[in-house]
Order: C-alpha cells, then structure tokens, then sequence
C-alpha cells in the first residue's frame, strides 16, 4: 500500500467519523480526545501490519499482553526505521526478536544488590563453649 492509498484511506474513515459524529461539535472534550487517541492508534496498527510480517506481529501482540511499555518501545522504534526508509523489506520474527533484544540491553532494569554483614557477632557461637 502506498503512502497516497494510505492517505486517501485515512481522509476517507476521517470524513466518514465526521459525518457519523455530527461534525463533532456537540461532543465533549474528552470525547474528542478519545477520538483522536483512537484515530492515532488505528494509524499505529495499520502502519504496523504494512512492516511486519504475520509471526512477527503475533509475537509483538504477545510482548504486549506480558510488557505493554516494551512493546510501545518496539513498535515506536519499528515506527521509526519505516518512517526514516531503513527497512526495505517486511520485518521477520527473527528481525524482531533482534530489536528485542537491543531495546532490553538499552534498558537496564534496577536490581537489588543486598549485602550481608560479616564478622558480625552472633550468640549462637556461645552455645558450643558448653
């Protein structure tokens, strides 16, 4: 699909929300909002299944429902690359689990480091002087 279809597409549902809504001028605020959220994220998704292939948004699909945060990282960075033109071809499961892994190594998670205390006196050791 061409950016032009993609356009002509999107000129169309927008059109076709307009005239469903009335023009959207009765509707609130948060309303209009939830429009434009829902608007944004349907151009996400088709912009997603233009790059990826089958498997690889299935995968993608699964990340979310385990780490919402890491899959809006990888799709913002897929999103990214076909947007600059670095990704000539459909990205495969195997190219995805790479960026996978390139976004976890960027990310370091905090761990917790715990240090015990040594020569520490215990009275436990009494007991054997019996």
């Amino acid at each position: 699909m061409d950016d032009d279809e993609l356009a002509q597409i999107r000129a169309a549902r927008l059109a076709q929300m307009k005239s469903e809504g009335g023009g959207g001028k009765g509707s609130s605020s948060s309303g209009q909002g939830d429009d434009r959220q829902q608007q944004e994220s349907e151009a996400r998704q088709s912009i997603l299944n233009q790059i990826l292939e089958p498997e690889a948004a299935d995968r993608l699909g699964r990340i979310r429902l385990v780490k919402e945060s890491r899959a809006a990282d990888v799709e913002n960075r897929l999103i990214m690359l076909a947007q600059s033109g670095q990704l000539r071809q459909k990205v495969t499961e195997e190219q995805l689990k790479e960026l996978l892994n390139a976004v976890a190594e960027t990310k370091e998670e905090k761990k917790i480091v715990v240090t015990r205390r040594k020569g520490w006196d215990d009275d436990d050791d009494d007991l054997f002087d019996l």
